[in-house]
């Protein structure tokens, strides 16, 4: 493997505090702009972000993830890294001026998107991104540090704007523009800066056909995704009223954000292991898969079930009274995270790098169907949470459809986890949070969910060593040697 690429290890730190800053940014803002804003704000603005989204992904047209692999392929040979990704912009570039086009005739001829035409139009900065962005290409060559580094300094630009430019209840035009600066901003930077990493030069003979077909199942992929994780929005949008999707936006703020923490290791593998893959390297591919797993269950399950038993707690602390209830929701949605996060295990890192495209794009259809379908039994009777409840049933169906098409990965995906430690750790730290929480040590909120978070953690990794649960001693002898070497 090429000496300028960093470990896994490297590159998890560095994502590791990439997945902080995403952690804390939206800590800082969203409480603010929940309060400004009201329900009816944020769900104006997630309404429009959640149909942009849609039209983003044709746009894409799948070089999101497709670029990543591919990028990945051929990071030892630049001249064939630069065709590929003039290959791929090339394509990018006539799917985006079409679908932006298309967005242009839907403003105008759909009501409800015209009647906020303002905000629509801002949303769809967005859609350009997908030109410029080029993110793929510094995922694939592992460039984490300095996708660590140039994300968060957009994030501190816009956190500063939010609070210069968030003052009233009508600003929600402005928060919207606001939220796609920093992916806009970074996208134009990540332009400029890829000369350093590929030629500008033209080649004799591109080869644009050769992608279509893998970018295409990854498109549908991709499409199929976001509509059994985010299409939700848009329907309850339609069928609800924007207070509802205000409330359903709050507790998939909660889970958004602690998805990215939780599958921050996942992020940085798929170039690795698509390597891996590439280079007929089973053993380490089987090892990286093995860790992955257990770090997902060893992080995952605690927060699931901390944030279930404190999703009242949670969602007054970060949004306030105007959105009790976001509750419930919360309490539905945060399962969702144990379950996207074992698939993305399944689909992200062992199907895309063995390229068994289809069978991924067929456990997503299955979801988003079974989404939609849900979506509109429950979101007329149940509104917000309806919609969680269908987000559930999608992520399940993806479940059982990847393990029944990896069957023969279950025992070594599985083969470290010690689920009974793991159960036990978690029992004892609940427990211990709620007698605490009964007490009722402090009349602030939030040092009070402070210290109830710190000690239900702190317990929990604590017991995990105490039994001697494999990646707890695994992270524990490895954070010794790197100190005391």
């Amino acid at each position: 493997m090429n000496m300028n690429v960093r470990s896994v290890k490297f590159n998890f730190i560095m994502n590791f505090i990439l997945t902080v800053s995403n952690f804390l940014f939206p800590l800082i803002t969203f409480p603010y702009v929940s309060r400004i804003l009201l329900p009816e704000g944020t769900g104006k603005v997630a309404f429009a972000l959640s149909v942009v989204s849609y039209f983003s992904i044709f746009a894409s047209f799948g070089v999101a993830t497709y670029g990543v692999r591919v990028c990945a392929q051929v990071r030892d040979n630049k001249d064939l890294l630069s065709k590929t990704v003039h290959e791929l912009l090339f394509i990018n570039t006539v799917t985006t001026i079409f679908v932006y086009v298309c967005f242009g005739a839907v403003i105008y001829f759909v009501p409800r998107f015209y009647f906020e035409k303002e905000l629509f139009w801002v949303a769809s900065i967005f859609i350009l991104f997908t030109i410029v962005g080029i993110e793929w290409l510094y995922k694939g060559l592992e460039k984490y540090q300095y996708i660590t580094i140039r994300t968060i300094i957009f994030k501190l630009i816009a956190l500063f704007l939010v609070f210069i430019f968030i003052r009233t209840k009508d600003d929600y035009i402005e928060f919207a523009l606001i939220s796609i600066f920093a992916i806009v901003g970074s996208g134009i930077f990540n332009l400029f800066n890829s000369r350093k990493l590929i030629y500008y030069q033209k080649y004799n003979k591109y080869e644009f056909k050769k992608h279509l077909k893998p970018m295409f199942f990854l498109f549908l992929t991709t499409l199929s995704i976001a509509i059994y994780t985010s299409v939700d929005e848009a329907i309850l949008g339609l069928l609800s009223s924007s207070q509802e999707v205000g409330y359903y936006n709050a507790a998939m703020r909660v889970k958004g954000i602690l998805f990215t923490l939780i599958t921050s290791l996942g992020i940085v593998l798929l170039p690795r292991l698509s390597y891996y893959v590439e280079n007929n390297m089973t053993a380490e591919f089987h090892s990286a898969l093995k860790k992955s797993m257990n770090f997902i269950i060893v992080i995952a399950l605690p927060i699931v079930i901390f944030f279930m038993v404190f999703a009242k707690e949670t969602i007054l602390l970060l949004a306030g009274d105007n959105y009790i209830n976001a509750i419930f929701p919360l309490q539905i949605i945060v399962w969702a995270l144990l379950l996207s996060a074992i698939t993305n295990i399944l689909g992200i890192q062992i199907l895309l790098p063995l390229k068994r495209d289809k069978e991924l794009l067929i456990s997503v259809l299955l979801a988003a169907v079974v989404d939609i379908i849900v979506n509109l039994i429950l979101v007329p009777k149940l509104a917000a949470i309806g919609t969680a409840i269908s987000v559930i049933f999608a992520e399940i169906t993806v479940l059982i459809t990847q393990l029944i098409i990896l069957r023969k990965y279950i025992p070594i995906l599985f083969s470290e986890v010690q689920l009974i430690r793991i159960g036990l750790a978690i029992s004892a730290a609940i427990m211990i949070s709620l007698g605490l929480y009964q007490i009722d040590i402090t009349s602030s909120i939030i040092v009070s969910f402070l210290i109830i978070s710190f000690v239900y953690f702190m317990v929990y990794f604590t017991l995990l060593l105490i039994f001697k649960e494999k990646f707890m001693i695994y992270v524990y002898e490895t954070i010794h040697h790197k100190t005391f070497k």
